[in-house]
């Protein structure tokens, strides 16, 4: 095997709002990287990366697909994400091992809500990234008006490198500001490199100025040439926008129609120019499982192995396939390896490069590489493989809380044998999705992130596994915290004579931020209670978050402390403190004043201005806090609101008669909100 030089690889993904053309640009950048031999269509259900029936039928992306291509002698890994908001935790596992990410933009409708979203995710993950604005040839396409609403609602550094040839469907080519040549594109995509056109030169010398000051603004170097008025030739122009675009202070701005092939080409020169390889970003950090100490993975093959599980497959003929990152060392094949976050360990088997849904089989992955192993058991997603040698675990990935929920049932005694073992495979592989036993109607309750995302599941139980399911309608999935400190003991204390169960726990727990989750943290001092009873007594209190005493919903947003405990040298056991753990939570959540709290949505409704008052009268009528109104292209205006989702169900329906089905709407998870003491009482007499 080739020896795979790390400065030559780039692990990007390609992410956007739905409809921006992700899988389109994927599908043409394979085309023309000689990958594939014919490009495929979204429309027709024929593109590499939406190999999913459910894919195919509706036109978008559901899982996240990884595929390698080669271009100017890089490796260039790449995922395709999904747009829709139902499906965002899959482009958050996928930015967690990314290194870089192309952006896409619809240059007509600019920036969008599932934009923003991907973005802030990138940032989380300090994720390099280029802006593609696509669709140029679209009547309404205006680029210069979405680099100004990337710089105003993304907060971002845009460095404009190209000027558009031609608008609408006169759109040919660019001029590229770095070299000053003009890019003509045929219809196979073929780029023919020519001089500035004469009457396009005076424009392209004005944004290349632009272009350079707003490349000094982040480089010092570039910012004394400039003041100096020294010409800056293309190589010194390239150098300096590829150390501020791995810095994270600069997004370097391209254009193209995927469609029509226009600028991919030039989009792929871009990948391999701006984005970093894996030498080129910090390099990653864990910690060790025995005592907690900071270990750094260098992406070094000399290392021991270190790989992060990022998603996990059913596959029809193997079983599992967990897809992995390998930070430090070399994943091989026959090796056998621990997963430090449960001590397991198990041997490496059939290794593979994925490409979509085809697989090929290699002898080892190697430190900055993508890869996935089939039928490895003992490893689910957020976990770190790891040698037996240096243990480490990585930093876990962090999955939203599902919003909605339906009931799900098998629909005989044939199907219910089949039911349990499918709806275990469709967990392992999605960590947005949640399940719970409904004990007084008998019934599984599944929880999602939208009407789309349990649709697409339970479309996958009765196509994918064969089990046909009984579903209920859609309900809100409500959560509870607490409003203010508290602090509890659990006692768990049962001796009798002989072996018995001894353990005690003292918590403190407090409420943090929206969104912040779940912090455990050991906090006590000599041994009141052995080290290794603590992670038991974490994950007592981690189970017994899924159903709060309060209302019997989820419990988000709490932060809790082991301050004390006591322990019995013979009756003390894991079981023992798992169960103290949880009771120690369950009665200080009922001292700190817990409250049930609904998820608010951010929806974007867009209509032509002659609706826009009958489509704020209605959200109004749904207890909508109206965010403003913006104007969008062809006399159409945008409707920001939050809105609570309990309110918006058959929503769609209601806008197409309130616009005449000239109306379309996006929403999406903006945060939970505490809900009112009538909703609370009607949600708690439910479950009572």
């Amino acid at each position: 095997m080739k020896k795979l030089d790390l400065t030559k690889l780039r692990n990007i993904g390609i992410i956007a709002h739905i409809d921006a053309g992700k899988t389109t640009t994927t599908e043409r950048i394979l085309f023309h990287t000689g990958t594939i031999h014919r490009s495929g269509n979204v429309d027709e259900g024929t593109t590499v990366t939406d190999f999913m029936p459910q894919e195919r039928e509706r036109g978008i992306t559901i899982q996240s697909a990884a595929i390698s291509a080669e271009w100017r002698g890089y490796q260039v890994n790449i995922i395709d994400t999904p747009g829709h908001i139902d499906f965002t935790s899959e482009v958050q596992r996928a930015l967690r091992v990314l290194d870089g990410g192309v952006v896409a933009f619809d240059g007509v409708a600019g920036v969008e809500p599932q934009s923003e979203t991907v973005w802030r995710q990138a940032d989380r993950y300090r994720v390099p990234r280029i802006a593609f604005v696509n669709k140029m040839d679209r009547t309404g396409a205006d680029m210069d008006r979405t680099v100004e609403m990337i710089r105003e609602r993304l907060g971002a550094h845009p460095v404009v490198t190209q000027m558009p040839i031609g608008r609408e469907d006169q759109f040919r080519g660019m001029v590229d500001l770095i070299t000053m040549r003009a890019l003509l594109f045929d219809k196979e995509g073929t780029v023919t490199v020519e001089s500035i056109p004469a009457e396009l030169r005076e424009e392209a010398e004005v944004r290349r100025e632009r272009m350079i000051e707003s490349l000094a603004d982040v480089h010092d170097e570039i910012t004394i040439l400039y003041l100096d008025g020294e010409e800056i030739d293309a190589d010194t122009l390239q150098g300096a926008l590829r150390e501020a675009t791995c810095a994270g202070d600069a997004v370097p701005v391209l254009c193209g129609s995927s469609l029509r092939h226009v600028g991919v080409v030039a989009l792929l020169d871009a990948i391999v120019d701006y984005l970093p390889s894996p030498p080129d970003v910090e390099p990653m950090r864990g910690r060790s499982p025995l005592d907690g100490e900071e270990i750094i993975c260098q992406p070094d093959e000399a290392e021991p192995v270190a790989a992060l599980v990022f998603k996990v497959m059913t596959d029809p003929y193997v079983g599992k396939l967990s897809f992995f990152r390998v930070y430090s060392g070399v994943m091989a094949r026959g090796e056998t390896v621990m997963n430090a976050n449960t001590g397991e360990t198990a041997r490496i088997g059939r290794l593979v490069r994925m490409h979509a849904d085809r697989r090929e089989e290699v002898d080892e992955i190697v430190a900055g590489d993508i890869g996935a192993v089939l039928g490895f058991k003992p490893a689910k997603t957020g976990e770190t493989l790891a040698s037996q040698e240096r243990p480490v675990m990585l930093e876990e990935i962090a999955f939203p809380t599902p919003v909605i929920e339906v009931s799900v049932q098998a629909a005989n005694k044939a199907a219910d044998e089949k039911f349990g073992l499918a709806l275990q495979r469709l967990l392992e592989e999605d960590p947005s999705l949640t399940t719970r036993y409904d004990e007084q109607t008998s019934e599984t309750v599944l929880a999602g992130m939208g009407e789309l995302h349990l649709e697409v599941i339970v479309d996958r139980l009765r196509r994918e596994f064969g089990v046909d399911v009984i579903v209920g309608a859609p309900k809100v999935a409500y959560c509870e915290t607490i409003t203010r400190p508290a602090n509890a003991i659990g006692r768990l204390v049962k001796q009798s004579g002989g072996r018995g169960q001894y353990a005690v726990v003292e918590i403190e727990i407090e409420p943090l931020e929206s969104g912040a989750g779940f912090t455990f943290e050991n906090a006590i001092v000599g041994g009141s209670i052995p080290r290794e009873y603590i992670s038991s007594v974490e994950k007592g209190i981690r189970d017994a978050l899924r159903e709060g005493p309060y209302a019997k919903q989820p419990v988000v947003d709490l932060g809790v402390r082991l301050v004390d405990g006591k322990y019995h040298e013979v009756d003390s056991s894991d079981r023992a403190f798992y169960a103290a753990g949880s009771l120690a939570l369950r009665e200080a959540m009922m001292r700190g004043r817990p409250v049930l709290k609904e998820p608010m949505m951010k929806v974007e409704v867009t209509a032509p201005q002659d609706y826009t008052g009958d489509v704020i009268a209605d959200l109004s009528a749904r207890a909508a806090l109206i965010g403003g109104i913006e104007p969008r292209s062809a006399g159409a205006q945008a409707i920001l609101a939050q809105v609570p989702l309990a309110n918006m169900f058959g929503y769609a329906t209601s806008l197409r008669s309130a616009t005449q089905g000239r109306g379309n709407f996006t929403m999406e998870f903006s945060h939970y909100q505490r809900v009112s003491e009538e909703v609370a009482k009607e949600v708690i007499s439910r479950v009572a």
